[in-house]
């Protein structure tokens, strides 16, 4: 059973309550039938072995959401993808993309659905990128009259234009990666699937990237993107929701920051002049906070103390205003967030995950 986690009444989630559904997921399935040694081939000719990659697959995708998968390799997120990109048909279950049914309706879900193929060696390095362009653009089908300004239109939306008579192979994995989406986006997508579309880019690059998927082509275009991701950034920066997968399950569904407060442990960090104030052993010893511990000292010489607050932010409120009221010096005072893997690895514990179907 997936969790789903929906957040309280606001402005913005009445908005998404009107909003239609992108893609639709129902109790999907699909298994591969497993590879087996010569020997074993030969002995038992009849035999067949399968694995699941995926095992009731359940999710709505809104119009307009940047919307990520989460997961360890092997969760179920790469077959999930070549299903909906029509690549791969599911064994059971339903699975709609703008209303049309993946198996069905395969040529329509072409139309409004592209995936973005993150592989620097799918462009053609001897040619510009007008050149790139211009030949997708004939393979995607598009009139021939239509070509350059469909082209020429695309580069502008990846801020390309300045380039586009520059070799691909003298671009930066950058601009490569600019140029693969400005691919994808010549058919005039309504529905993005990107897989790891940062994992080739440095720091820098990659937050330039971000910030162009989410201003560029979720806001500006209205496309809805689907992201799989292993990157931290990606997931809590990007995404208005995620799906976190295990062995082909979706163990929960929701708003990053809301999955973060659920299955965190509510350890707050406290800057302090005064780590072994014994304001600290009362209020423990009055339950209001426990694991109470020194992580280290600054250079500056403020000790870093780490402590767990239960019940919520009026406790924890409540708590440092006692701990200053008994005269212990506080400079800072947050709460800890999980970190992406502790996040996947407390829901996967939590949700009974990592077991094999």
């Amino acid at each position: 059973m997936t969790t789903t986690l929906v957040r309280q009444a606001s402005p913005e989630a009445s908005a998404a309550a009107t909003r239609t559904v992108a893609v639709s997921v129902h109790d999907l399935r699909k298994r591969f039938l497993m590879r087996r040694p010569l020997t074993d081939m030969l002995r038992h000719p009849l035999r067949r072995q399968y694995q699941r990659a995926l095992n009731g697959v359940d999710c709505d995708i809104l119009e307009g959401e940047f919307f990520g998968f989460l997961g360890a390799n092997g969760a179920g997120k790469t077959t999930l993808f070549k299903i909906l990109a029509t690549l791969v048909s599911p064994d059971e279950g339903e699975v709609r993309v703008g209303g049309f049914d993946v198996t069905r309706d395969a040529a329509a879900v072409r139309r409004i659905l592209t995936p973005v193929i993150a592989d620097e060696r799918s462009l053609k390095w001897r040619l510009t990128a007008k050149e790139n362009l211009r030949l997708y653009a004939v393979l995607y089908g598009t009139p021939r009259r239509q070509v350059d300004r469909r082209v020429a239109e695309v580069l502008e939306t990846v801020g390309l234009s300045a380039s586009d008579t520059k070799l691909v192979g003298r671009y930066s994995s950058g601009m490569k990666q600019r140029l693969m989406i400005a691919r994808a986006l010549i058919p005039n997508p309504k529905i993005l699937l990107l897989d790891e579309p940062t994992r080739s880019l440095d720091p820098v690059s990659a937050r330039h990237l971000r910030d162009f998927l989410r201003n560029q082509i979720c806001k500006a275009l209205g496309c809805t993107v689907l992201l799989a991701t292993h990157t931290a950034e990606e997931a809590f920066e990007l995404c208005d929701r995620v799906a976190i997968m295990d062995y082909g399950r979706t163990l929960v569904v929701g708003p990053t920051e809301r999955l973060v407060l659920e299955f965190s442990d509510e350890r707050y960090r406290i800057w302090t002049r005064d780590p072994h104030h014994r304001a600290f052993e009362a209020l423990s010893e009055a339950r209001l906070l426990h694991s109470v511990q020194l992580v280290r000292f600054d250079d500056d010489g403020w000790g870093v103390v780490d402590a767990v607050i239960p019940a919520g932010l009026d406790s924890a409120a409540e708590a440092m205003r006692l701990l200053v009221a008994r005269g212990v010096t506080i400079s800072r005072f947050e709460r800890v967030g999980l970190s992406l893997g502790e996040l996947i690895q407390r829901v996967v514990s939590q949700s009974g995950g990592s077991k094999r179907a």
